[in-house]
C-alpha cells in the first residue's frame, strides 16, 4: 500500500501515537515511532524507519483491524498529497478537516530527495471543526 492510495474524501474517527518495540517493525536502531488512524472503519499504522538518528523516513503503512483508544465523533476529511516545494520533494499525505479547511493529520516522509529526509507524523486535533470553540 502507498500513501497516494488514500487520497480522497474520508471519515476520520480515531488517531493514536506511540512506539512499536524493536521487533519486525523497527530497524537496527531499535524502537520505531508510529502514528495510527482510523478512516472509513479501517485502521492504518504509519511506521517510522529511524535510520541513523539524523535521518528518518516512513518505513511502511500497514492496514489492521485494531480499534484505537483515542476516538472522536466522525470528521469528514479530504486527504491530499502534499505539494513539493522549491527545495523539498515530499511523500506526505495531509488530511484536512472539510469544515475547518485546516490540516489535522499529516503522515509520510518529507524532503525525500535530500541527504536529510524526515519522518512526518503530525496530529493537530486543535484544527478539528469540533474543537473550534475550545480555548
Amino acid at each position: 500500500m502507498e500513501l497516494k492510495d488514500l487520497v480522497g474524501l474520508h471519515k476520520l474517527t480515531a488517531v493514536d501515537k506511540g512506539i512499536l518495540p524493536g521487533d519486525e517493525h523497527a530497524g537496527r536502531w531499535g524502537d520505531a515511532y508510529c502514528i495510527s488512524f482510523t478512516i472509513d472503519g479501517f485502521t492504518y499504522y504509519v511506521v517510522e524507519e529511524p535510520c541513523d538518528g539524523y535521518r528518518s523516513s516512513m518505513k511502511r503503512i500497514i492496514c489492521t483491524n485494531e480499534i484505537l483508544k483515542n476516538q472522536f465523533p466522525p470528521a469528514q476529511v479530504m486527504a491530499t498529497m502534499r505539494a513539493d516545494r522549491t527545495y523539498e520533494t515530499n511523500n506526505v499525505l495531509d488530511f484536512a478537516d472539510v469544515k475547518s479547511g485546516k490540516v489535522i493529520l499529516s503522515v509520510g516522509t518529507g524532503n525525500i530527495n535530500d541527504y536529510y529526509p524526515y519522518f512526518v507524523a503530525e496530529w493537530l486535533p486543535e484544527n478539528l471543526w469540533i474543537n473550534k470553540d475550545v480555548k
